[in-house]
């Protein structure tokens, strides 16, 4: 039986020089047995030549040439219409496909045969999963690169400076939202030397908060904010009432004002994220202030006047960053992180040398989104025939 071939494709996306592997995790791959072939200039963008694909043991191949001899196909995120056109039934599709938004689409690869399987399925809450969580490796960069594109664009320093010149008082940094990319935020902008408050719905966010040197901003209310029970299943924080959100947004509203930079990193997967930042708390900045909106997409962000890969500076001076896809910024590292995790769903998923689909399996169950022609991610296969995707809101 002749090995199992898993081919890297180019991305596609506007703006993302991610790679969805890497060499080093490519001898990874080669030394277990699996051939690995990857599309010339895959790896240009987060800096891996060709060459060094091939000095791990990859072969380099022309797009076309890819398709056709791929049994799985792996991207950092959802092939553009023409790519998905070179699929074939029987091919595996692995990538954070972005299900929910896209039910769609996964019965168009559905219909084609081709057997979808979307890390951001992942169940994060399984121990033995943690190795192929992409989102937790992705906003952690994410988290990080927030911090630094803040700074970048504030116009005061980050730290308190002692001078002969005088003293500037360190930057005063709120980041809403403590799930995996706001507290690299808060680690990040704590080691820059900023005064750091951190906010979030769950109780548990309090002590992880404060253990990276911040101060939790407490909103009033039972440990939360004003929010009771804000916990929710799988790791994420629950959706909050239209009644919980208007008070949530009120409070926010004053202490948004004291703060020279505000980080938002709430999301939902598959849905609009909580609207945290109203564009009158935004009015109410001084000038300078910079606010970096992650959950900005074409869903919607934390931030209402934010858009995803835009930076608007307001008429008070107050500079908006809408900040979708900062890993695409750090593309080596976050390169590096994905690879890994990729590497370690193949692993899950290789059995004696071939692809074993199994949805009984609970990792499974939560990453593949098609098989055999049809849609069998119960969420996504709720959306095609009208239903509700069940999900939850966090950070």
């Amino acid at each position: 039986m002749s090995p199992l071939t898993v081919g890297v494709a180019m991305e596609t996306a506007p703006g993302e020089r991610r790679v969805a592997m890497v060499p080093q995790v490519v001898g990874r791959l080669v030394g277990s047995g699996l051939d690995v072939l990857v599309e010339t200039g895959a790896g240009r963008g987060a800096w891996f030549p060709d060459g060094a694909y091939a000095e791990a043991g990859a072969t380099v191949v022309a797009r076309l040439d890819l398709f056709a001899r791929a049994d799985v196909v792996v991207s950092v995120s959802l092939p553009d219409p023409r790519t998905r056109a070179l699929l074939r039934g029987g091919q595996t599709l692995v990538g954070l496909l972005a299900p929910l938004p896209r039910p769609q689409v996964m019965a168009q690869l559905a219909e084609a045969g081709v057997t979808a399987v979307s890390l951001d399925g992942l169940p994060r809450t399984l121990s033995r999963a943690q190795s192929m969580d992409a989102l937790t490796s992705q906003a952690n960069v994410a988290g990080y690169k927030a911090v630094l594109v803040a700074a970048d664009a504030y116009p005061r320093y980050f730290p308190l400076l002692m001078t002969a010149a005088g003293t500037a008082r360190p930057a005063e940094v709120l980041v809403l939202g403590a799930g995996v990319a706001g507290l690299a935020a808060i680690g990040t902008a704590h080691r820059l030397g900023a005064v750091v408050r951190g906010y979030d719905v769950r109780p548990e966010a309090r002590g992880e908060v404060t253990s990276l040197g911040a101060s939790f901003l407490d909103l009033g209310g039972p440990d939360l904010g004003g929010v009771a029970g804000g916990a929710g299943q799988g790791g994420y924080a629950r959706a909050l009432t239209a009644e919980e959100l208007a008070g949530q947004q009120e409070a926010l509203a004053a202490a948004v004002a004291r703060h020279d930079v505000v980080i938002t990193t709430a999301q939902v997967p598959g849905r609009r994220p909580p609207l945290l930042v109203t564009e009158e708390a935004v009015k109410t900045m001084r000038p300078g202030s910079v606010v970096v909106d992650l959950a900005a997409s074409p869903l919607g962000g934390n931030v209402e006047i934010s858009a995803p890969d835009e930076t608007v500076v307001t008429a008070g001076g107050v500079t908006v960053i809408g900040a979708g896809n900062l890993p695409a910024l750090m593309p080596a590292a976050a390169s590096a992180a994905y690879a890994r995790n990729v590497a370690a769903l193949l692993g899950h998923l290789v059995h004696d040398g071939a692809l074993t689909i199994d949805t009984a399996d609970e990792i499974q169950a939560g990453v593949v989104i098609t098989h055999a022609g049809r849609v069998v991610h119960p969420a996504t296969a709720a959306l095609l025939t009208g239903g509700s995707a069940e999900s939850q809101s966090g950070a």
